[in-house]
């Protein structure tokens, strides 16, 4: 790209006009390219020879020259290595699955007949199941502000690849929010159209019946010029629709009841999205306060139903001969599939008939949706220590979409203390897909985004005690090795703590408390992280435990565990064996 921030509508617009030339444009893209493999390499799977990606340039620029009219002239992109381009090996992040297609993605035809010039295969949560960035044995992409942090994925390497401004759009595949979370993550624009209106022949499917291509760009007029070109009816496609063009006008946007967002203990997420809201307040509409509840039960359907069986099918045969060319990750969520029963799948089925039933009536009170895209962002160190839990966490917002049979676009809404992006969703029902890209370009054009930090290191500290879970080597000390925490060192508090077992809790944790008289000394292991850090710590501490600060035996006061009053109710006092891992252990400490 000549610029960094020259969009796939000002390129186009220039090759046209002959202020440039597609090749002038291609050897600017791959020396950007270049220069950033020396950040993150690992964004490409498979980075296209020089001389390929300058000789289809030359062409484009005959094809002008010839009196072609073209779309997409010399505009540079980079394609998700799940979607095929003859070939070019597929692997979908799994070197023991690829195969060499003889023949495009339809998507890709298009494109390419527009005058676009692919420059490369993007990385990919394996066989596009995730959505964090960091389950391919291509490497973990981060965020590109803030590497610390997960890029989104599945389609990890393309957003990437437009967020450094390499190319000003990239391919991804959409089944789960793959398209919508890297883009809230990375400040970018993420279209996933109606399911069947752009063709999916050519694409490895995750879920067939589920699977959309997606769109990555840096504003929404170029998320409609690309819907232009890929927008069509494909007769090889038995997923494709046909259009038919209803007149669909956004008046009144459906936001979440009080109470139904649940954040992650992330609150600059939360005040990002209020902001988001008094902002769409000032575009003309109404907002209405809706009822979300049978959406996010909906959502739960994609990887705790039957659709997971729908994924084993695409690598059944690699699970049973090869299980160990598969990221254990995603064949720990895939295998579940095995046991899906044709019952379960048709009791999917009933439920989402139920859920389809909820979301007609929606759509008669409100005309699209606002929610975050995504309630958090994680740290790679964090996902990678809980691969799961956290990254279900991600999907609340995306997961019922596709299900349900809407479109919905990702609008950048700002950023957080730690310079990754936010964003939010607008999100209407099928062929609804002009009017969202119409809103998404009035709510960013109007919006006053904070830009992004530098992310000077920071080097404010605290010093915090633990006492059970979080010990080292315990089941929860992941949640301070993630943040980067320190062990400082082992020690005893002062002689004034008592500390139970608390009842009903599992598996057991402990309360720490402190009293008046009749205390003793707790050992406890001592960590120092980062203030951002501790408050993220801080904000997961579920009641009836507390952060509060307790003092050692040294009289040094530091940030700890605490309790409220009723952590003992029913609670085993537990003091007289010094320690949580004595406790554990079933032994007494001498």
């Amino acid at each position: 790209m000549t610029n960094a921030s020259e969009t796939a509508t000002a390129i186009a617009e220039a090759v046209r006009a002959g202020r440039q030339s597609a090749r002038s444009v291609a050897e600017q893209t791959l020396d950007h390219a270049d220069a950033y493999d020396a950040i993150q390499p690992q964004i490409w799977i498979a980075r296209f020879p020089r001389e390929d990606v300058l000789q289809r340039a030359r062409g484009i620029d005959a094809r002008l020259g010839a009196g072609e009219s073209l779309p997409l002239a010399g505009v540079p992109f980079a394609i998700k290595d799940n979607i095929d381009i003859a070939g070019v090996p597929t692997t979908a992040a799994c070197p023991a699955f690829a195969y060499t297609p003889g023949r495009d993605a339809a998507v890709v035809e298009r494109l390419l007949a527009a005058g676009a010039i692919p420059i490369g295969k993007t990385n990919l949560d394996q066989f596009a199941t995730g959505l964090v960035g960091s389950r391919s044995p291509y490497g973990a992409c981060g965020c590109v502000f803030n590497r610390e942090y997960i890029s989104g994925g599945s389609s990890s390497g393309s957003a990437i690849a437009v967020a450094a401004g390499i190319v000003p759009f990239a391919l991804g595949t959409d089944t789960a929010g793959s398209g919508r979370v890297p883009a809230a993550f990375n400040g970018l624009f993420g279209f996933k159209p109606t399911r069947g209106s752009w063709s999916t022949r050519g694409v490895l499917p995750a879920c067939r019946s589920l699977d959309c291509v997606s769109v990555f760009t840096a504003d929404a007029a170029d998320a409609r010029l690309i819907d232009g070109v890929l927008a069509a009816f494909d007769n090889e496609d038995p997923y494709s629709r046909a259009n038919p063009k209803p007149s669909w006008k956004i008046a009144r946007i459906g936001i979440p009841r009080a109470g139904q967002v649940q954040w992650c203990g992330d609150a600059q997420s939360a005040a990002l999205f209020e902001r988001a809201k008094g902002h769409a307040a000032t575009l003309g509409v109404t907002l209405i306060e809706v009822d979300i509840a049978p959406l996010l039960e909906c959502a739960r359907l994609l990887y705790q139903g039957p659709w997971v069986a729908e994924r084993l099918g695409v690598i059944a045969n690699l699970l049973r001969e090869n299980p160990g060319a598969i990221h254990p990750v995603i064949r720990g969520v895939i295998q579940a599939g095995e046991s899906m029963s044709a019952v379960q799948v048709f009791e999917g089925f009933h439920a989402l008939k139920r859920y389809e039933r909820d979301t007609q009536e929606l759509w008669k009170a409100v005309d699209a949706l606002l929610l975050p895209t995504t309630p958090t962002i994680y740290r790679i160190a964090e996902v990678l220590a809980e691969p799961f839990g956290l990254n279900g966490n991600l999907g609340v917002f995306t997961n019922f979409v596709n299900l349900l049979d809407m479109a919905a676009i990702n609008i950048p809404a700002g950023f957080r203390d730690n310079g990754t992006g936010f964003g939010v969703s607008i999100i209407g029902p099928a062929w609804s897909d002009g009017a969202l890209m119409d809103m998404a370009a009035r709510f960013h054009n109007g919006a006053a985004l904070l830009p992004a930090p530098d992310n000077k290191p920071r080097v404010s500290t605290v010093k915090l005690a633990v006492v059970g879970a979080h010990l080292s080597g315990m089941p929860l000390n992941w949640q301070l090795a993630s943040r980067g925490a320190r062990l400082v060192r082992t020690c005893k508090t002062a002689p004034t703590y008592r500390l139970y077992a608390m009842a009903n809790s599992a598996p057991p944790k402990p309360t720490l408390v402190h009293v008046p008289r009749d205390g003793a000394s707790i050992e406890v292991e001592v960590y120092e992280l980062g203030l951002a850090e501790f408050g993220s710590f801080t904000a997961e501490v579920p009641a009836p435990l507390a952060i509060g600060t307790i003092t050692l035996d040294d009289r040094e006061t530091v940030k700890g565990f605490v309790s409220e009053p009723r952590a003992t109710d029913g609670a085993q006092d537990i003091t007289h064996l010094g320690g949580w891992r004595a406790f554990v252990a079933g032994t007494r400490k001498p």
